[in-house]
């Protein structure tokens, strides 16, 4: 009696694990649900340079794609779109903005303002909405001011050196006119010498 029992048993386990495969099956063909992944959740940048805002999204329906702002000086709405139709790019991002089918975004020439949260949200026509994040830190070019300083030093460097020019040539000249002046001195020494031992 206990082996048919155990038989039943394994038959019901193999039925129920069947029965839960079929309703996962259903579940999965069923739309609505989406997914969303952030690859890279902080970005560095540094001024003028052109970034990424990776993402890759999948749904079973059509989605819509937007993306905001969040900073110190406020929120934006950068660009919303529904995939396979329209795209609408706000005034502010209109020639700055390039959309993407996978729902990233890549932004041109960054600025200072430009710093900040970044979130996207994706809708799927049935309802379901993913969400996601990145933070994008953005620095101002470290080489210019080496550049500033390097320029500047090279031009006090040459202004040094022309102020040396001219001082050693304003002495050059003054030795001559020095020289010149004792010359002639010398030679009105000597003739009125002479007259004094011509009138002697």
């Amino acid at each position: 009696l206990m082996r048919p029992l155990q038989g039943c048993r394994g038959r019901g386990v193999v039925v129920g694990t069947v029965t839960l495969c079929l309703a996962a099956g259903w579940a999965l063909q069923t739309p609505g649900g989406v997914s969303l992944v952030v690859p890279q959740p902080n970005i560095n940048a540094t001024v003028a340079q052109n970034i990424l805002l990776s993402v890759e999204y999948s749904c079973r329906g059509v989605a819509t794609i937007e993306w905001k702002h969040v900073s110190g000086w406020g929120t934006t709405s950068i660009v919303e779109w529904r995939s396979g139709n329209y795209v609408n790019i706000s005034t502010v991002y209109k020639d700055r903005v390039t959309t993407f089918e996978n729902g990233s975004i890549q932004l041109l020439n960054v600025g200072m303002r430009d710093a900040g949260y970044y979130f996207v949200t994706v809708t799927e026509e049935y309802g379901t909405t993913a969400y996601g994040t990145i933070i994008v830190n953005v620095y101002e070019i470290i080489y210019e001011d080496l550049h500033f300083v390097a320029v500047l030093f090279v031009f006090l460097a040459a202004v040094s050196a022309i102020l040396i020019c001219f001082m050693w040539l304003c002495n050059k000249s003054l030795h001559r006119f020095q020289k010149k002046t004792a010359h002639k001195l010398t030679a009105s020494t000597t003739e009125e010498i002479e007259l004094e031992t011509i009138e002697c």
